[in-house]
């Protein structure tokens, strides 16, 4: 693969903007070593995916947005993915490059939670962001962190101290509107020793954004006996390029629960890894997704065993119509030394028209023979037996096999624990299949 020698903008930029924030030097530094990296990184090379062949040039640049003061100054197509009004005590939403809105409740805050956007947290607590960010997904691993290294803006930072639940969802939006503006956020979550807290946000997007690039990164650090639950869901139109990192490292007796819904209508890269480095420590990924039209979707999610007695399961399960593409990709790694291990994965693609594609690819790189590994995939088409039985008792044929597709999608969606993103998800599958 050659390497594309054009970067989106040049080192002096990046070192004004960046002090122009008031970064601390050494994010100033940071970003202008990650993007002289970016000159000579390649692309991923992902599974089936030529993702060189996509248009990856308009990564856009930073544009102060105007902050507003309540939630009904927000265009009217994101209002839909507020949660209710209780999560609304503890929400940030960025609009472009900037974060407009940020309001956290006192009760957090008397808690010693830190939930505040990525670029304040760089002010507030620079040590913490220091110490963490960037350092489970690395600058270096590709053209694409490289570049998400020197472009990040906006982004979340929540820190979560030894011992404190935090019973209600936190909430974030990320929303782009404007095709010149880079659209690059960076989550940042610290969940500290027995620590409980449960994060969710929305990107989506609005008007023809000219092949805009999404390029985002997450990062979930969870010491020993912490819980985090993880839901994202990515809601972006046919003009935006949906490229996102997801990784945690998950220490002794910690559990990671990973709740992704891919409804984009362009491209899509998802990357969703856990890392279990310590004893007992647990990941649970659940991943839906749809695709119509000539979209192309490389999903791909990750376990990677080093404790003794580490667990994962990841169920994906993908809806393809008209000519969309999906490469499922589920790959349980489990390293030497991580005896009592056990990984699960199960990948299935349910394919709605002969000119969708769906390969599913489960992986399992097994280095210990004490361990449990399994897996199960499957790709087919909708079954004319059962769109037949279901006409046979009086329902049309567009409701039986709507019916069929939920049926397909609810061993994943009905077991979700947070009943606002099962509604969600199937408002969005809904409203995908329906067109």
């Amino acid at each position: 693969m050659t390497t594309q020698a054009i970067l989106p903008i040049d080192r002096q930029a990046i070192v004004q903007l960046s002090q122009s924030r008031q970064e601390p030097e050494w994010m100033t530094n940071l970003r202008s070593e990650a993007l002289e990296l970016a000159g000579s990184l390649e692309l991923p090379v992902l599974e089936k995916t030529r993702i060189d062949r996509w248009n990856l040039r308009s990564f856009g640049t930073h544009k102060a947005e105007t902050e507003i003061t309540s939630t009904e100054q927000l265009p009217a197509f994101t209002k839909a993915l507020l949660q209710d009004d209780s999560d609304q005590a503890s929400l940030i939403i960025q609009r472009n490059s900037s974060i407009v809105f940020q309001n956290v409740s006192e009760e957090l805050t008397k808690q010693g939670v830190i939930f505040s956007s990525l670029e304040a947290a760089l002010t507030n607590h620079p040590e913490l962001v220091k110490q963490y960010f960037m350092s489970v997904v690395s600058k270096d691993e590709n053209k694409l962190t490289a570049l998400h290294t020197a472009l990040w803006s906006g982004g979340v930072f929540l820190y979560v101290p030894k011992n404190v639940r935090v019973e209600l969802p936190l909430q974030a939006l990320f929303l782009t509107d404007d095709a010149d503006a880079c659209f690059s956020p960076h989550v940042l979550i610290i969940a500290e020793q027995h620590s409980y807290v449960t994060y969710v946000d929305n990107f989506a997007s609005h008007g023809d954004l000219n092949h805009l690039v999404q390029n985002g990164v997450v990062e979930v650090i969870l010491k020993p006996g912490a819980v985090v639950n993880y839901a994202s869901v990515h809601n972006f139109d046919e003009s935006v390029t949906d490229l996102s990192y997801r990784r945690a490292v998950v220490e002794q007796d910690a559990t990671m629960n990973w709740v992704i819904g891919e409804m984009n209508y362009g491209n899509v890269m998802s990357d969703t890894t856990s890392l279990l480095k310590g004893n007992g420590s647990t990941s649970d990924a659940k991943i839906i997704c749809v695709g119509t039209n000539e979209q192309k979707l490389n999903v791909t999610t990750r376990a990677v065993h080093f404790g003794k007695n580490s667990s994962s399961d990841m169920i994906t399960r993908a809806v393809m119509r008209d000519a969309a593409t999906a490469i499922i990709n589920g790959i349980t790694k489990i390293e030497k030394g991580a005896t009592g291990a056990n990984g699960q994965q199960t990948e299935k693609v349910l394919m709605l028209s002969p000119k969708a594609r769906g390969d599913a690819n489960p992986i399992l790189l097994i280095d210990e023979d004490d361990v449990k590994a399994g897996h199960a995939a499957s790709v087919g088409q909708v079954n004319p037996e059962q769109i037949h039985y279901l006409m046979s008792r009086g329902i049309t044929r567009e409701e039986a096999q709507r019916l069929v597709i939920y049926g397909f999608l609810a061993p994943v969606v009905s077991i979700i624990p947070m009943k606002n993103i099962q509604e969600q998800l199937q408002r969005f599958v809904e409203r995908k299949l329906g067109q």
